[in-house]
C-alpha cells in the first residue's frame, strides 16, 4: 500500500513539475495574466497589483475534431506588442489608443495545435482561440468552450437573466429585455435556469470590478452568454439554445480552417472609471468594408412610443416631421405596419415632405418570417436577400436615411449572418442600421461603420406598457451606463417629457422621473442617432432654455470621462462634441444624493445649470435654469433630488 502511495506521489509530483506556466502583463505592470497547463486543461489567473480578479479559471474548445480541453501541453509562446490608434465617430472617444502587451500561447493533443492569444493592457484584458488546418481537414464545429470566468468567493454580481427562447409575446423571446439584479451574491441561480446576457458586470469585494463581454461576433461564430454560477468553475461561456432561431441552425459553430474565434473581454479597474470609458470592445476589431457614404449623427422624432399603433398613418407623421423640423433634428422614424397604413406611395409622399422640411426618414422592418410570431411588417423582407435589396435601392432613391430591424431569434451562427448580411447590403444604398428586439453588438460600431446601435434591453417602451417600468425607470437608467453603455451604443429610446404615457398626457402610467433628469439622459445615454421622444403638446409652455437645449444637444462625442455613480443607483458623466463639453448627472435612487464632481474642463467658469425645483410629493418638478461658479480646482458640489437630475454646460 506504501508503494502505491509513493508511486501516486511521484506522479502528481511530475506533472507539476511538467506543468508549463506563462505570464503576461500590462504595460503600466499592474495587470498580469498567468496561463498553465497544470494537469492538462489550460487555465489562467488574473490579478490587479497584489489583488485576484480571477482565480484559476479555464480555457479550450470542444470540437468535432478534437477535445481541447483535456491532455493538453502547451508547447510554444510568442510575445508581441501592439500599438495601435484610429478614429471613430459613432462611440464614446473620437481618438482611441490601444497599447497593450500579448501573447500567442501553443497548446498541443494528439499531433493537433490550438493556439490561445491572450492581449493585456493597462485596464483590460482579452483572449481568443485559433485553428489551423489540419491536414487535409479544413472545416470544424466547435460544440462548447471550456473558458471560464471564476471570481473570488466575495464578488457580487450586476446581471441580466437569458430567457428560453420562443417564449413571450408571439414567441419573440429572447429579446433582451430581462431585468437586473444588482449587488446579488454568485450563488443567486438565474431566473430562467440558463445562465446570463453580456455584459456582465462582477464586483469582487474591495478589491476591484470586471465586466466581462465578447467582441469580433460576425457570420463566422455565434453569439455566447454566460452560464449560472457553478462552485467550482465559475461562470463558463455558452453557446446558444437548440431552440432559439425557431430551432433553425446549429447552436455551436462552424467555420472553415484556419479559423479564429471572436474574444472574450475583461474590462477590469480598482473603479468604476476603466469600465464606463473602456474602448476595449472596439480596440481588438477592425472596419469591415468601407462605409458607401459619410454617415452623420441625428437626432429623431418617433410616435410610436407614446402614440403607438394608431399614429403609424400619414397625418400624424406629417405632425412628428414638423415637430423635427422645428427642433432641427435630423430624422423621423416610422415605425410598424407603415407598409399596409400608408403604403410605399404613401412613404415616397412622406419622404418628399420630409425632405421640404429638411428632414429624412428612417423605416421600421421585421427582420424575419419564420423566427417568431410577431405580425408587424413589413415582413419577409430583412431575411430574404432580394427582397431587402429591392426595398434598400427603393429607400435609397427616396433618399431614406436608416433602417430599424426588429424581432430577431437569438444568438445562433444563422442569426449573426442575418445581421450581418443586413449591415453590409444596408451599406450598399447608404442606410445606416438600427437593431430592436436584439442582442448586444460585439464592437460592430468599428466593424460596419453604418451600424448606430441597438435596443438589447429593457428599453423606454416598456414605460409605455406598465406602471412598474415607469417605477424603475431609475435604476435602469442608472445601471446601463456600467453595462449595455459602457460596451456599446444603446437605443434606449428617447428623452420621454410626456408626464403620463398616452397621447392625452392625462391618462395611463405616470413617469417618476423629473424632466430634467429626462433631459440628461440625452448626455448620459450614448447613441450616435438617439432619439428625442417629444412631441407637439410637450412645445406648448416649455421653458425656452429646456427648448434650447433639446435643440442643441448633440449625439456624437469626441471623448467622455466618468466623474461619479454607482451600478442602478446614481451616474455622472462628462463628455466633449466639437470644443464643447456637457456634464449631466442622473439620482436613480428615492433618496438625495449629494455629489462633488471633478469638472477640469469648466476650472474657474462659469456654468448653466439646469435643476429641479423642489420636489413636492409625486409631482414632478419644474425644470429650472441658474449660472454656476465651479472653483478654480474644478471642484462642484451637487445635490440630486430622488430620481432627479442636473445638465451643465
Amino acid at each position: 500500500m506504501m508503494k502505491k502511495y509513493i508511486l501516486f506521489a511521484a506522479v502528481i509530483s511530475s506533472l507539476s513539475i511538467s506543468a508549463k506556466e506563462k505570464s503576461v502583463v500590462s504595460p503600466d505592470g499592474n495587470l498580469k495574466v498567468t496561463i498553465s497547463d497544470e494537469g492538462g486543461t489550460p487555465s489562467y489567473v488574473v490579478t490587479l497589483g497584489d489583488k485576484t480578479i480571477l482565480q484559476k479559471s479555464y480555457l479550450g474548445l470542444k470540437t468535432d475534431i478534437i477535445d481541447f480541453t483535456t491532455g493538453m501541453k502547451m508547447i510554444s509562446e510568442k510575445d508581441s506588442v501592439v500599438n495601435k490608434h484610429f478614429t471613430m465617430t459613432r462611440g464614446k472617444q473620437e481618438n482611441i489608443y490601444y497599447n497593450a502587451n500579448l501573447t500567442c500561447m501553443t497548446f498541443e493533443k494528439d499531433k493537433k495545435t490550438l493556439d490561445i492569444t491572450f492581449s493585456v493592457s493597462n485596464d483590460g484584458v482579452a483572449f481568443k482561440y485559433a485553428m489551423p488546418q489540419y491536414g487535409d481537414i479544413r472545416c470544424v464545429k466547435i460544440y462548447s468552450e471550456a473558458s471560464s470566468f471564476r471570481f473570488p468567493d466575495n464578488t457580487t454580481t450586476f446581471l441580466c437573466p437569458q430567457i428560453t427562447p420562443m417564449e413571450g409575446w408571439m414567441q419573440t423571446k429572447p429579446s433582451y429585455e430581462e431585468e437586473y439584479k444588482a449587488d446579488a451574491p454568485m450563488t443567486d441561480k438565474s431566473q430562467f435556469g440558463v445562465g446570463y446576457t453580456f455584459p456582465c458586470l462582477f464586483k469582487i469585494g474591495n478589491d476591484g470590478w470586471a465586466l466581462v463581454s465578447e467582441t469580433g461576433v460576425r457570420s463566422s461564430y455565434c453569439g455566447s452568454r454566460l452560464s449560472d454560477f457553478d462552485k467550482k468553475k465559475g461562470y463558463t461561456i455558452a453557446f446558444p439554445m437548440q431552440g432559439e432561431n425557431n430551432g433553425i441552425g446549429f447552436e455551436g459553430a462552424a467555420a472553415g480552417l484556419p479559423c479564429e474565434t471572436p474574444w472574450r473581454t475583461l474590462a477590469i479597474g480598482n473603479n468604476l472609471k476603466p469600465i464606463v470609458e473602456t474602448n476595449l470592445q472596439f480596440q481588438l476589431v477592425d472596419q469591415l468594408y468601407e462605409p458607401s457614404k459619410k454617415y452623420e449623427p441625428a437626432r429623431y422624432t418617433w410616435s410610436w412610443l407614446i402614440w403607438q399603433d394608431n399614429s403609424i398613418n400619414y397625418n400624424d407623421q406629417v405632425k412628428m416631421i414638423d415637430l423635427a423640423s422645428e427642433m432641427g433634428y435630423e430624422s423621423v422614424l416610422v415605425d410598424n405596419y407603415w407598409d399596409t397604413r400608408i403604403g410605399y406611395k404613401g412613404i415616397e409622399k412622406l419622404a418628399a415632405y420630409a425632405k421640404s422640411k429638411n428632414v429624412k426618414l428612417m423605416l421600421w422592418y421585421n427582420s424575419n418570417g419564420y423566427e417568431n410570431n410577431a405580425p408587424q411588417g413589413p415582413r419577409n423582407v430583412m431575411n430574404n436577400i432580394i427582397a431587402r435589396k429591392r426595398d434598400m435601392k427603393w429607400m435609397k432613391s427616396i433618399g431614406i436615411a436608416g433602417i430599424k430591424v426588429d424581432f430577431f431569434g437569438g444568438d445562433k451562427q444563422e442569426t449573426m449572418k442575418l445581421y450581418e448580411d443586413i449591415l453590409s447590403d444596408a451599406n450598399d444604398y447608404g442606410l445606416e442600421v438600427i437593431f430592436h428586439g436584439a442582442t448586444m453588438p460585439r464592437g460592430w460600431e468599428r466593424m460596419f461603420p453604418n451600424f448606430v446601435g441597438s435596443e438589447a434591453s429593457l428599453a423606454s417602451e416598456n414605460l409605455f406598457f406598465t406602471q412598474h417600468h415607469c417605477d424603475e425607470e431609475g435604476f435602469q437608467m442608472t445601471i446601463h451606463p456600467f453595462l449595455h453603455n459602457a460596451v456599446a451604443s444603446f437605443d434606449w429610446g428617447g428623452v420621454i417629457l410626456n408626464h403620463r404615457m398616452n397621447r392625452d398626457n392625462n391618462s395611463r402610467h405616470y413617469r417618476r422621473t423629473s424632466d430634467v433628469f429626462e433631459l440628461a439622459t440625452a448626455i448620459t445615454n450614448q447613441q450616435y442617432v438617439n432619439c428625442i421622444a417629444i412631441y407637439p403638446n410637450n412645445l406648448d409652455g416649455m421653458k425656452t432654455y429646456v427648448k434650447d437645449f433639446l435643440k442643441e444637444v448633440p449625439t456624437s462625442w469626441q471623448e467622455t470621462k466618468f466623474l461619479d455613480g454607482y451600478p442602478s443607483q446614481y451616474f455622472a458623466v462628462a463628455r466633449r462634441s466639437g470644443n464643447k463639453w456637457y456634464a449631466a448627472a442622473i439620482n436613480g435612487k428615492k433618496e438625495t444624493v449629494d455629489l462633488e464632481l471633478d469638472l477640469p474642463m469648466f476650472a474657474g467658469k462659469t456654468v448653466t445649470m439646469l435643476y429641479d425645483s423642489k420636489k413636492k410629493g409625486d409631482k414632478i418638478p419644474e425644470p429650472m435654469m441658474k449660472q454656476v461658479k465651479v472653483d478654480k480646482n474644478g471642484k462642484l458640489k451637487v445635490s440630486l433630488q430622488p430620481l432627479c437630475g442636473i445638465v451643465l454646460r
